[in-house]
């Protein structure tokens, strides 16, 4: 339906909307009877004068929200079971993906849309937001007797039996914390969360997934880090070859990750939109900075994607980070898409590229 409607909230013009949309807001008891509404360059009109609209708006009432139920904020554990909010306030959110060890649980939450804003300019990308299918999320960890660290300045509120504390170590660890932000692009000092409750980061619309560590060691691109469960160790990993130092779009260094338990990274893609290659003794050369990361036995290299330079030349690709061995890569083909997207708009992707994308640049 086409987008031809336009109305004015707090003095400011807003739209094209389609019809559906106007219907919406005005059964969402966002437009007032009086309110100034026209369709394409037409004059303003009353939207209580609208056919269509005449018996939607002013039917809703805005009412003050029910009471909550006298019930504690965190609920006492059972059994094996973990800290929960409210009923009330838990259905504000959607789990969009969830894991648990002994003592601590990650979920992945989404509000399922946003309800507005008095501000006119965030109202309006409120509601493009939720029209795009944009959700806001946030990292909800639950502790029972349990461990976790997080990216400094991550947290948005705890509840709980919780303390919070971040371990320097003297003047060798600022030392070596410092270092390891340089290198890696993670916090200096990760802070460390005990006891029995629960954590919520700040929420945000980027994407996150979790990824369960069963005593291996994983290579993550810079920054992806966002927080884990406490038995987990979060350092640097040099880079093995000079070629995927200088040409692999990360430098020197890496983030390492290791030990037993849960993780959640941060993605520049949908978690759906990550794909994960298995390699048994195989190759395999990527065009492009999307691999996020890695694990299990597997050499990293930047090579030419031919052995002669008129080949390269040729060709029309130049370098290729190339995998080999047996392990894991995880692989976001999407990222260059919104890329180009934010650059260039629907025009970018009007043909298919033919560039080489690899960068040596950091995301």
């Amino acid at each position: 339906m086409a987008a031809e409607w336009f109305y004015k909230l707090n003095g400011t013009d807003i739209g094209p909307v389609s019809s559906s949309d106007l219907v919406e807001l005005a059964v969402a008891g966002k437009l007032a009877p009086g309110a100034a509404v026209r369709k394409g360059d037409g004059p303003w009109v009353a939207a209580e004068t609208v056919p269509g609209l005449a018996d939607r708006v002013g039917r809703r009432r805005a009412e003050p929200p029910p009471l909550p139920a006298a019930s504690p904020a965190v609920a006492e554990p059972r059994g094996r079971g973990f800290a929960m909010v409210s009923a009330s306030a838990a259905e504000a959110f959607e789990v969009l993906d969830s894991a648990e060890d002994d003592g601590f649980r990650v979920e992945i939450l989404a509000y399922p849309r946003l309800g507005g804003s008095r501000d006119a300019h965030a109202a309006q990308q409120v509601f493009f937001a939720n029209r795009a299918g944009m959700k806001l999320k946030q990292v909800r960890i639950t502790l029972k007797d349990g461990q976790a660290l997080s990216e400094a300045g991550a947290l948005h509120f705890m509840l709980g039996a919780l303390r919070m504390e971040s371990k320097v170590g003297g003047v060798g660890g600022i030392g070596r914390a410092m270092m390891n932000r340089f290198l890696t692009k993670e916090a200096a000092f990760l802070p460390r969360y005990h006891g029995t409750g629960q954590i919520y980061l700040e929420p945000s619309f980027s994407h996150f997934f979790i990824h369960r560590l069963a005593g291996e060691e994983v290579i993550a691109d810079k920054g992806l880090f966002y927080c884990c469960d406490g038995a987990l160790e979060v350092g640097a990993a040099v880079q093995k070859s000079i070629s995927s130092a200088l040409f692999g779009g990360e430098g020197w260094f890496q983030t390492r990750i290791r030990g037993r338990g849960l993780c959640v990274l941060e993605s520049p893609v949908p978690a759906d939109e990550i794909i994960r290659v298995d390699l048994k003794n195989e190759t395999l050369q990527v065009d492009g900075n999307f691999a996020l990361m890695r694990t299990g036995r597997i050499d990293f290299t930047v090579e030419r994607s031919t052995k002669s330079l008129m080949g390269v030349f040729t060709s029309g690709e130049l370098l290729l980070q190339t995998f080999r061995g047996v392990g894991s890569v995880w692989l976001a083909p999407t990222q260059d898409v919104y890329e180009r997207l934010r650059e260039g708009g629907h025009s970018a992707l009007a043909l298919a590229s033919r560039n080489s994308s690899t960068s040596t640049e950091s995301r």
